[in-house]
């Protein structure tokens, strides 16, 4: 029997159903156990107010280490950049679109949004991208799920709201998006669109029963992101894009820090082959090319 930790929200338990159905088909016996998260206590205080480090995964490691559960599936930018030595993520499957989606009732596309309309989003990152695209409009702090930020923007609280892409497909919610940012745009968080498997480092059985998961590429992809992120000392409320794909035989990594007025924005990109080296460089170019200052100031 595998028993896989999981947030109780719909799409937490999307993907961990989806974990349990590959593992069956494997031949395991599979159980999922539902475990409530301080970010699932706190959904309507803003990140600003509580941070983020942990806050979607304390309680589930918790389990893990007490051995309660035998693994946990996250999404991939939920975790924090370093773990503690107790732990390991040991499968990161196949990436999903890992861009940001424009969600509207009433209008097609971002760019047509009228001045001063309200656009909902809990995400530093993507409201000082969107800022410096449009400085016209009211960014407003959106949090809850995806069902409960869905039934806000229908309530009219916000005109658009900014949503991860991969979350609306997976809960096949698509209807509800009217664009797609081109990652140039919009630069995605280190990690979205990915799911991670933790486990308790020292289980080996765990480890070998998952392996098929892993998918190279995503792993490469997701490393330097989570690399860069960490040399930035940057996390969820920090307002940093790190995008890594495969083009050729070589990875090719952006990032973009912007401040949180969109004022100030600095942008990068690089190639590489090893995905640590990779996601330090493009940060130390980041800083070289004053990121330091932005990042400093956001600190403050």
């Amino acid at each position: 029997m595998i028993r896989i930790g999981s947030r109780g929200s719909q799409l937490a338990l999307w993907q961990a159903n989806h974990i349990a159905g590959a593992l069956r088909a494997q031949g395991h016996e599979v159980a999922i156990e539902i475990i409530r998260t301080t970010g699932d206590r706190l959904q309507e205080v803003t990140f600003a107010q509580v941070g983020t480090k942990g806050m979607f995964t304390k309680e589930i490691e918790e389990a893990l280490i007490e051995g309660r559960i035998d693994l946990a599936v996250h999404s991939l930018k939920d975790l924090p950049t370093e773990l503690a030595p107790d732990f390991a993520i040991a499968a990161i499957p196949e990436r999903a679109d890992p861009r940001d989606a424009f969600v509207s009732v009433e209008y097609a596309s971002f760019f047509e949004l009228p001045a001063e309309a309200k656009v909902g989003s809990s995400s530093p990152r993507r409201q000082t991208q969107l800022r410096a695209l449009r400085p016209d409009l009211k960014y407003i702090e959106f949090r809850g799920n995806v069902d409960t930020r869905l039934r806000k923007l229908g309530e009219g609280q916000a005109q658009a709201i900014i949503l991860a892409a991969s979350g609306l497909d997976r809960l096949g919610r698509t209807e509800w998006i009217r664009q797609r940012f081109d990652a140039d745009h919009l630069c995605p968080a280190a990690g979205q669109g990915a799911l991670a498997i933790e486990i308790r480092a020292d289980d080996t059985a765990t480890r070998e029963a998952i392996h098929f998961l892993d998918h190279p590429d995503t792993r490469f992809a997701v490393t330097a992101e989570r690399a860069a992120l960490s040399a930035l000392g940057g996390g969820c409320q920090v307002p940093i894009g790190i995008y890594c794909r495969r083009e050729g035989e070589a990875f090719r990594i952006n990032g973009v820090v912007a401040s949180l007025e969109g004022e100030d924005r600095v942008a990068a990109t690089t190639t590489g082959t090893d995905p640590e080296h990779l996601g330090r460089e493009i940060a130390a170019v980041l800083l070289k090319n004053g990121a330091e200052s932005i990042l400093f100031a956001g600190r403050e």
